[in-house]
């Protein structure tokens, strides 16, 4: 089974360390779906949008845009998103790729008046409820007909979308180790986080256990299951 990862962040210095988003993505994944073989697609730098059918399936990443920005790829990814729709090819979206999802298929996405929001947080339905890591502004606030909300937060109603298409998305980070996300809480002190707001994050991050596995058996599952169908 073959899985492109579009890396949809720009490389940032501060962070090389963790690994780029597509290396994060697959670290988390791959134990889960060892049948699999990844390729990173940098979109932001350069490489072209794939081919719909070059791949079994697409995980979209996060990124530092929103989708009502300027950027020459996000329109072509749309269009991209919807043919995919058409041949029924999987594809799962985090955080940016999230609100991309949305936005593309009859939603809406904006920068919330939550603010910026970093840490870990409870999500989750009636069913069950989980900490994950979080690391946005913007957040869905029209559900497309086809989506269904399968996750929520005290402060983000859509953390989580199932599609009656073979589509899924979440507003959180499964694929942030702990390191990482304490690195951005220190580099977001004094520009994007106030001294409460940081105080907040890090109390959060001392006090909530994520697991690094978090929903990737989730998501191997969801690719198997959709792929095998297709065929």
């Amino acid at each position: 089974m073959k899985i492109a990862i579009l890396n949809l962040s720009t490389p940032h210095k501060s962070f090389d360390q963790h690994g780029n988003a597509a290396q994060l993505i697959e670290r988390w994944i791959s134990p889960a779906f060892p049948e699999a073989s990844f390729t990173g697609i940098h979109i932001t730098t350069g490489d072209p949008i794939p081919a719909p059918d070059q791949f079994d399936g697409y995980i979209l990443s996060g990124s530092e845009k929103g989708v009502y920005d300027p950027c020459d790829w996000i329109e072509p990814l749309k269009v991209f998103l919807n043919t995919l729709r058409e041949l029924k090819t999987p594809v799962f979206g985090i955080c940016f790729g999230h609100q991309l999802m949305a936005d593309a298929y009859g939603g809406k996405a904006i920068k919330s008046d939550e603010g910026f929001v970093v840490g870990v947080h409870q999500f989750g339905n009636h069913d069950e409820s989980y900490s994950a890591h979080a690391m946005h502004q913007d957040q869905v606030v029209e559900v497309p007909s086809s989506a269904t909300v399968t996750a929520s937060a005290s402060y983000c109603p859509v953390a989580a979308l199932d599609y009656d298409f073979p589509a899924r998305s979440v507003q959180f980070h499964p694929e942030f180790p702990k390191p990482l996300v304490e690195n951005a809480i220190n580099i977001f002190e004094g520009n994007l986080l106030s001294n409460a707001e940081v105080e907040h994050a890090r109390d959060t991050m001392v006090n909530g256990q994520v697991d690094e596995s978090l929903y990737a058996q989730k998501i191997a599952a969801f690719f198997k299951h959709a792929i095998k169908n297709k065929v």
